[in-house]
């Protein structure tokens, strides 16, 4: 029956193909379509092995390595660098300049001469003062006074002229008009009569009888001790005040008149011209408490040897510390004959110096209209 069946069925299934055999082709072609199916499951299976591939790429070790060399050399290398021994040294080297030569710049000025390192300056300057406190252990204001009030007015009236010849006029003004009060009151005509032999005595006059009334009406007729109230008098700057504080009150200043300007520029301590500024640039070579003293011996030895046209270099005691040698007569025996004042055998410019001066062998100047 298994055989019958199959050949009969095989009878059917040749005679089904031929009679049908147009819808066999169409079932023929339908096949591949039902084949698509498993094509897309091939698509998917190889869109799958792309993703996971993808996703090995993302996750791969290599770039998060490439990350981690990049950003590990220049943190080691920037390490290294700012820890460099020579980024220190440049930066002491660099801060070391200018506290040297902070003090000449600011306060003032100084410029040594060539290969003269600032210390070197103060150092030079210092023991320039001390010999010349050697040769001038007297020194002292040369203008005669016996309170503050005559030494103000002294002082203005000493302006384009010697102290000399102040101190040979101001006996008759003081013995007429002692007090700020009595000098206030004055006749000008009068006052400008005893003040001739100084000159310019109109303007002189006008000054110590401005300043005389300023003194009784601000300060009851006291000489104030502070210089911001002395530069406010008439007639009266720095250079009179600090005369006033270091000579009457005791207070530390310069005096910086022609003299001290002369020497201290041929000396190279300073090369500025304005008063005030050499005032800051010598002030800062000294300390405070030697600044009146040291007026006294650098006016004193730009009266008696280092003279403005001719000073005697071959006479003077600190030539070997002075850069302006040969200026003037080298010769020690013309040099000699150059010298004024007790170094020389006159007298000084006081009537009535300090005991010491004397003693010294200093000796008093003549009263005016005397022989």
């Amino acid at each position: 029956m298994g055989e019958h069946a199959s050949g009969g069925s095989s009878k059917r299934g040749e005679s089904t193909k031929k009679t049908a055999s147009a819808p066999e082709k169409t079932s023929q072609r339908a096949a591949p379509a039902k084949k698509a199916a498993p094509a897309k499951k091939a698509t998917v299976v190889k869109k799958a092995a792309p993703v996971k591939k993808a996703a090995v790429v993302k996750k791969a070790a290599p770039a998060k390595k490439a990350t981690v060399v990049k950003k590990a050399a220049p943190v080691k290398k920037a390490t290294v660098v700012k820890k460099a021994a020579p980024a220190k040294k440049a930066t002491v080297v660099k801060k070391a300049a200018p506290v040297k030569k902070a003090a000449p710049v600011k306060k003032i000025a100084v410029r040594p001469p060539a290969g003269e390192s600032p210390t070197a300056l103060v150092r030079r300057a210092r023991r320039i003062n001390r010999e010349l406190a050697e040769v001038y252990p007297y020194a002292h204001p040369e203008l005669d006074f016996e309170n503050p009030f005559q030494l103000l007015v002294a002082t203005v009236l000493s302006a384009q002229t010697t102290d000399l010849r102040v101190n040979q006029t101001t006996p008759a003004l003081f013995a007429r008009y002692p007090t700020p009060e009595d000098l206030a009151a004055a006749n000008p005509e009068e006052v400008e009569e005893i003040l001739r032999p100084c000159g310019f005595f109109r303007a002189k006059t006008k000054s110590v009888i401005g300043l005389s009334r300023a003194l009784t009406e601000d300060f009851g007729g006291e000489v104030p001790g502070r210089l911001e109230d002395l530069v406010k008098l008439p007639g009266v700057g720095r250079k009179t005040a600090f005369v006033v504080l270091g000579n009457a009150f005791g207070r530390p200043g310069i005096t910086v008149d022609t003299h001290f300007q002369r020497l201290v520029r041929r000396w190279q301590w300073t090369e500025e011209t304005d008063p005030d500024k050499i005032e800051a640039a010598v002030g800062a070579l000294f300390p405070k408490s030697d600044w009146t003293d040291l007026s006294h011996h650098v006016i004193w030895h730009g009266r008696r040897i280092c003279h403005a046209r001719k000073p005697a270099c071959g006479a003077c005691p600190i030539a070997p510390l002075c850069p302006a040698y040969g200026e003037g007569e080298t010769d020690p025996e013309k040099a000699q004959k150059l010298l004024k004042y007790e170094k020389g055998g006159f007298p000084g410019q006081r009537l009535k110096p300090p005991q010491a001066y004397l003693d010294a062998g200093g000796k008093p100047a003549p009263p005016l209209g005397a022989a």
